[in-house]
């Protein structure tokens, strides 16, 4: 299976080259050197490698930032994902799309369904919907995977941020009135990979089974990691900010198990993994 993976250089572009690398013929490109929201840079890309499927894993993330730059947000999640979707289509191949839990407004209070209906409080979240929207109705055979709290080797998350500050503060607050399901995104390759060799298209939810807040997620990678700073829980409104979050966006992974075969692990083992690599730089 032949795939080009754009937003390669990424956390979770970085897990999905190692991944697919070991099944298929792999080629991958981010910026500077291609932007999706160009459809005459991607274009002769894809003519030139010929691909069996199409993974957009480029984004516009900064859910700060996105909030006083609402062009630069819809260009990469929603011009870029509708460009993506639609040369994929015209090749007559499938065309993964990678999103997010903050397509909900987290008021739900049970796990969330990929049918239950998108409310996102942001522009980064509702960029994002909308480049769900710009993939369905650009190419029927689409994989849509919402993910959340991902992490991964080289990327700027939370567990990379808090064990820095941990490393030079004497004391942390967390907040501990944000639950959801922390992923690590050698695991989200993994069920991207075996998802793709399916033609079950459609939306699902993709992360690691289980739900925390984010101060017991914290307490257990600061632990992992050896780490004695002692951590206060408090209240997100502690830490004002620009973007509003979803307090509670756990997200249901049972159609995903369904559709696929493959059973995402607990966070608390996919966590254990991603700290292995972090002492082994793999």
């Amino acid at each position: 299976m032949r795939t080009l993976i754009f937003g390669n250089k990424g956390q979770l572009g970085r897990d999905l080259m190692a991944v697919f690398r070991r099944e298929c013929a792999v080629k991958g490109y981010d910026l500077p050197e291609v932007n999706i929201a160009d459809e005459s840079a991607v274009q002769p890309l894809v003519e030139q490698f010929g691909p069996d499927l199409i993974i957009n894993a480029a984004a516009y993330t900064n859910v700060e930032a996105a909030e006083n730059d609402l062009e630069g947000a819809y260009l990469a999640n929603e011009t870029g994902a509708r460009n993506l979707a639609e040369i994929a289509s015209h090749h007559q191949v499938p065309v993964v799309y990678i999103s997010t839990d903050y397509v909900f407004d987290g008021k739900k209070g049970t796990p969330y369904l990929p049918t239950d209906p998108m409310a996102p409080l942001g522009v980064y979240g509702k960029s994002k919907a909308a480049g769900e929207h710009a993939t369905m109705a650009a190419n029927p055979r689409h994989f849509i995977l919402r993910t959340a709290w991902l992490y991964g080797p080289g990327g700027n998350n939370f567990v990379e941020k808090v064990l820095a500050a941990a490393a030079s503060r004497p004391e942390l607050k967390i907040v501990d009135d944000e639950v959801g399901s922390p992923t690590h995104t050698y695991d989200l390759a993994e069920v991207i990979l075996t998802l793709a060799k399916t033609q079950h298209y459609g939306v699902y939810h993709a992360v690691n089974t289980g739900a925390c807040n984010r101060f017991e997620f914290a307490q257990a990678f600061l632990e992992l990691g050896g780490s004695t700073t002692p951590i206060q829980p408090c209240s997100a409104s502690a830490f004002p900010s620009q973007a509003e979050r979803p307090a509670y966006s756990v997200l249901d992974t049972s159609s995903l198990t369904e559709a696929s075969g493959y059973t995402m692990r607990p966070w608390q083992d996919a966590l254990a993994h991603y700290m292995e690599r972090r002492n082994t730089h793999s």
